[in-house]
């Protein structure tokens, strides 16, 4: 049990639900040491959204509104800290949830599928009984994509995902969304929008964009997302990590 007084009472409640996550079979082993690396960018960050991270998080809105074809992503870290805002986050898009795993088992796939299911999701993709498509670029098991989902969408959010594939779905001309605390990674990096912040609550900041932006024209849409620059974005993060090492905190 955790006291709601602690000082690092959310962070510590996110640990019990990764801890959780893997009992269950949601995550593998390396899904832990991945929020772990996560959780100590959040602590540089100050455990809260940015300017910057609002920003990303508005244009991101802006395009996934605009998308023809929009598909999310989810991977075991996903599932297990916001399965719930994800099916709304699809539902206000209308776009499809495809399952992509790193390390997939058809144990895990069918975890995973059956939590998000019971959160509400009408069709998961990426599931081991249809019909899949190879993302050139990749080998093995990470190529596979549903044909339906990630091989077909012209603008993808990839909460949490690794830097291969996202550069492979870049090079395929897809407008790349990734939430991602280290904005020194390769997926940082390569996506065209990266959000700099928690899932937890990067996801929620996102629903809530897309209710403001949902009946905006366009050409505003698009202008939106043309004004944001990825690079500018992460240099703003990690100026924000060096400004609270150096004791230079700002919003």
């Amino acid at each position: 049990m955790i006291h709601n007084d602690h000082p690092r009472y959310e962070s510590l409640k996110l640990r019990e639900k990764i801890v959780d996550a893997y009992k269950k079979g949601i995550l593998a082993e390396s899904g832990m040491i991945a929020h772990g690396r996560g959780e100590a960018f959040d602590y540089l960050l100050g455990e809260k959204k940015t300017v910057n991270s609002e920003k990303a998080v508005r244009a991101a809105a802006a395009a996934l509104i605009l998308a023809k074809n929009p598909v999310i992503s989810v991977n075991g870290n996903t599932v297990a800290l916001v399965p719930n805002e994800i099916v709304i986050l699809a539902d206000d898009l209308d776009a499809k949830i495809e399952i992509n795993l790193f390390h997939r088992t058809e144990k895990r796939v069918s975890i995973i599928e059956k939590v998000m299911n019971n959160a509400g999701a009408k069709n998961i993709l990426g599931t081991d009984h249809e019909e899949k498509a190879k993302i050139k670029g990749l080998e093995g098991p990470r190529a596979n994509s549903s044909r339906e989902g990630v091989y077909i969408a012209d603008v993808v959010l990839v909460p949490l995902e690794d830097g291969d594939r996202a550069e492979a779905l870049v090079k395929l001309d897809k407008l790349l969304i990734t939430i991602d605390l280290n904005p020194l990674s390769r997926t940082a990096k390569t996506a065209t929008i990266t959000i700099v912040d928690n899932i937890v609550r990067a996801i929620p900041n996102l629903i809530q964009a897309v209710h403001e932006l949902r009946n905006v024209d366009d050409p505003t849409l698009h202008q939106i997302v043309n004004d944001f620059n990825n690079q500018e974005n992460l240099d703003e993060s990690l100026k924000k990590i060096s400004d609270k090492h150096t004791g230079r905190v700002k919003p």
